[in-house]
């Protein structure tokens, strides 16, 4: 009688450019361009104290090497036991192949199922969702799943309510076969009716780009919609995991703005010191932002071996999701 198939995370990872940009830094150059803004100005209105640039000639790819690089350490495996390659971002190395085959090939592997997904902030959350099900259907038995991001490349720096907000880095967890639940339950969705409120609307053709190839965000209408569909997420998550609020230990939410995560926090009942919080530290960093709080947390002492933890996602799409876990 052939056993029930579960997928657990083994090992999480992360790295950050080393540019360090205060609020300071970019207040100081955005004043060059005649924009006024200050480091009360940008805390007060997201949490955010700092982030990381890449250089120009670092890629989304070169982010994901060293976090999937700490992510295989901790989980005591080598690149070439790895038999699936997942890779949510929205800043890609190239518009093809994948960042997933060219990270596969830093990795100094080949052969194994690597592929990129797009869902913006959402990304890691859908990545962590599609590695899940490869891996109790036996498809794959030991994934490398990462969220990386250059952001930084698609900021317009004339525009001081989107710019101070984004960050560049990556995340990367081991997700393995296992016996015992890990993924508990996760759920994803997508409007595409709200596409006009977090977008970049360019692309290329022609060798041209048309459009707008900069971030555009209207504020306002993704706040109040990301509050109600991450309640709605998480809620549906603990009802196919058989679980209420409290049985959480931690919230580890994607790390946009401090006020959205607090937000979600007090509609799920659950005390501020549940909640993993380091977008004061890289701002947003879009799909790495997840599993950069993540490592953040666990190296830091806090997300233990046995604890049940609750991730959630939402961007650009609109996208949003929630997985429910033990580690």
């Amino acid at each position: 009688m052939t056993s029930t198939l579960f997928s657990r995370i083994t090992g999480t990872g992360s790295f950050l450019p080393p540019k360090l940009v205060t609020n300071d830094d970019l207040a100081r150059d955005l004043a060059t361009r005649g924009i006024e803004t200050s480091d009360e100005w940008i805390f007060t209105r997201s949490g955010i104290r700092q982030r990381h640039f890449a250089e120009p000639d670092v890629t989304s790819s070169d982010l994901a090497l060293q976090a999937a690089r700490n992510a295989l350490q901790a989980a005591g495996r080598r690149a070439d036991e790895v038999d699936l390659i997942i890779v949510a971002t929205s800043t890609p190395d190239m518009v093809f192949p994948s960042s997933a085959a060219i990270l596969q090939h830093k990795l100094g592997v080949a052969g194994c199922a690597a592929f990129d997904v797009q869902a913006v902030c959402s990304g890691f959350i859908y990545a962590l969702t599609v590695a899940d099900s490869m891996v109790r259907t036996g498809s794959a038995k030991c994934a490398l799943v990462v969220g990386a991001e250059v952001f930084s490349r698609i900021l317009d720096f004339n525009d001081r309510s989107t710019c101070v907000l984004f960050g560049d880095g990556a995340g990367a967890v081991v997700l393995e076969a296992s016996p015992e639940p890990g993924i508990l339950a996760s759920d994803l969705h997508a409007d595409g009716s709200h596409v006009g409120i977090l977008c970049v609307p360019g692309q290329v053709s022609g060798g041209q780009i048309l459009g707008q190839p900069l971030l555009r965000m209207d504020g306002k209408a993704v706040f109040k919609l990301a509050v109600r569909v991450l309640e709605e997420a998480a809620q549906t998550t603990l009802r196919k995991a058989g679980k209420t609020e409290a049985d959480i230990d931690w919230l580890v939410p994607h790390q946009a703005n401090i006020r959205i995560m607090e937000g979600t926090a007090r509609k799920l009942k659950l005390p501020l010191e549940k909640l993993i919080a380091t977008v004061d530290q890289h701002g947003n960093t879009s799909a790495a932002s997840v599993p950069l709080a993540l490592d953040s947390a666990v190296r830091g002492g806090k997300i233990k071996k046995g604890h049940t933890v609750l991730l959630e996602g939402v961007g650009g799409g609109f996208t949003w999701g929630a997985v429910l876990l033990t580690m």
